[in-house]
């Protein structure tokens, strides 16, 4: 009878997730074996890193796994809600992190796509819509990206004094707007327009410049600041 059969802790410990983890580095280890690691155990018959393989082989990659819902997930028996946050809080780490990074090295930013760059991991895969906004220094140099805590384009006034309110407190010399559109349709909405004007109109009364609103969509974009419209 082959490992595939046994637990993980009856394998040789150079082939345990874990210890290869520990001795030879993350990097070292396959989609499964990491995702291994986080189950920790398997299901009844199963392995952790037998059920890890069914699931990346059902998936296909982290990121499809990362949309998924409920449902899509009943076919693993014995897969609790337990596992399944660990799964979700994992893949939300990954999500966030280079955004934190971006942040902590005080990026510059010089074109639209940086930008993109930096929030695409972050908001490609989202089905519902939301904002941010990255607040600049005077050498266009990343102070923080934060989401909008309240409102939404279609209500943009609301938005407009929270954004020039956060610059200021954060004494930002610029802002990037960006928010997302989950149908893949990258054509700017009117309320999209109004608002974008409105906060460029707010900025310039407190020379605080808007340099760019960007619509974001599965791997592609659309920059008001490129098409000439800001």
């Amino acid at each position: 009878m082959g490992n595939s059969s046994k637990g993980i802790n009856t394998w040789p410990e150079d082939d345990r997730p874990r210890e290869k983890l520990l001795k030879k580095g993350a990097n070292t280890l396959s989609r499964s074996e990491l995702l291994a690691i986080l189950l920790r155990t398997g299901v009844k018959g199963e392995s952790a890193i037998d059920l890890a393989r069914r699931i990346m082989d059902r998936f296909g990659s982290f990121r499809n796994m990362n949309q998924t819902d409920m449902r899509d997930w009943k076919a693993f028996k014995g897969l609790g809600p337990a596992k399944l946050a660990q799964i979700q809080a994992a893949l939300e780490i990954g999500r966030r992190f280079r955004e934190i990074e971006t942040k902590d090295s005080k990026q510059k930013v010089s074109s639209a796509q940086d930008v993109v760059n930096i929030v695409m991991p972050q908001m490609r895969d989202l089905k519902t819509e939301i904002f941010k906004v990255i607040f600049l220094n005077s050498n266009n140099k990343i102070i923080e990206i934060a989401d909008v805590a309240s409102g939404t384009v279609n209500h943009a006034m609301p938005i407009v004094r929270e954004i020039i309110h956060a610059a200021l407190q954060k004494f930002a010399a610029a802002i990037i707007c960006v928010h997302n559109h989950p149908s893949g349709n990258l054509s700017p909405s009117p309320e999209d327009i109004k608002f974008t004007q409105e906060l460029k109109n707010a900025g310039k009364l407190l020379e605080i410049k808007m340099l760019d609103h960007i619509v974001i969509g599965d791997g592609s974009f659309y920059s008001f600041a490129e098409e000439g419209m800001i």
